[in-house]
């Protein structure tokens, strides 16, 4: 091992466009989406153990479980499973991130948790390595285990990186309305129709040419991303939108000091809903 302890965050992700072109036979969906990650998330950290255990704490953290339903020990079991490892490890999560909430949370969590043993049980995987683990996690693994501006196509794990000069550093708000909404039920709500595809070039313009195509199904379940969408109009954002499959919405600036008014406003006029503010990484 490389010490006692350490440490790692699950930084929320957000898709900034997502297009949905067709329902698989397998189950999952075709998409093309364009992923960012903000300087802000769910905290992990380890300590050597006999044993892999989780804990759970922080505001979100109530009624999640600590047995091998939950994606970090899911993670913590393939990552040893596919190195052979028999450490221990005790896991503990601080989660800050709303749960069943499009930013990521679960999967960024079973990254995090792969980058943080991978270190700590001195592994020296790559990330090539890691996301070939995460691929059997989910979905929006692989995109979580790197945490940069990529684009994901097939069913979100066939990555691309993509130049972010337009996007590093900019500012981020995150509101969501304090109700989870399940990632199925949403993509099932889903009208199927093809509204084409995501635009190629610099990232935050093809964002802004994009759509998400999931948010009038998730609105339909949850009225209230409506009123959060509503909520974000007016601020001067440069793109503003649903993440995922909801219920959580972003809006971009250029300014933190916009950003930060927004916040400030929001909470003010809503003071039950989360609202975070940070930077894209």
């Amino acid at each position: 091992m490389t010490g006692d302890t350490a440490a790692e965050t699950g930084w929320a992700k957000i898709n900034l466009a997502l297009h949905v072109r067709r329902r698989r036979a397998d189950g999952y969906h075709d998409i093309e989406t364009i992923f960012a990650f903000a300087d802000f998330g769910d905290g992990l950290a380890v300590r050597a153990a006999d044993d892999v255990t989780l804990t759970i704490a922080g505001r979100f953290g109530a009624g999640l479980p600590v047995d091998g339903g939950n994606l970090v020990l899911r993670a913590a079991a393939a990552l040893a499973e596919a190195c052979g490892i028999k450490a221990g490890a005790a896991l503990a999560l601080d989660k800050r991130l709303p749960v069943a909430s499009g930013i990521g949370g679960g999967s960024a969590d079973a990254a995090a948790a792969l980058r943080l043993l991978n270190r700590f049980w001195n592994i020296g995987a790559d990330e090539t390595a890691l996301r070939a683990i995460a691929a059997t996690l989910g979905a929006d693994v692989p995109a979580c285990v790197g945490s940069r501006t990529q684009r994901g196509d097939g069913a979100g794990e066939r990555l691309r990186a993509l130049a972010d000069d337009d996007l590093r550093g900019k500012s981020v708000l995150l509101v969501n309305p304090g109700l989870p909404l399940a990632t199925g039920a949403v993509f099932a709500a889903w009208d199927g129709i093809d509204r084409g595809p995501l635009a190629e070039g610099p990232p935050l313009a093809a964002a802004q040419a994009g759509r998400n195509d999931l948010e009038a199904a998730a609105v339909s379940l949850c009225p209230a991303i409506g009123t959060v969408l509503g909520a974000l109009d007016g601020f001067g954002a440069s793109l503003s939108r649903m993440s995922g499959s909801g219920a959580t919405c972003f809006a971009l600036f250029d300014l933190p000091s916009d950003a930060q008014a927004a916040r400030a406003a929001i909470a003010a006029a809503y003071p039950d809903w989360w609202v975070a503010a940070g930077r894209l990484h």
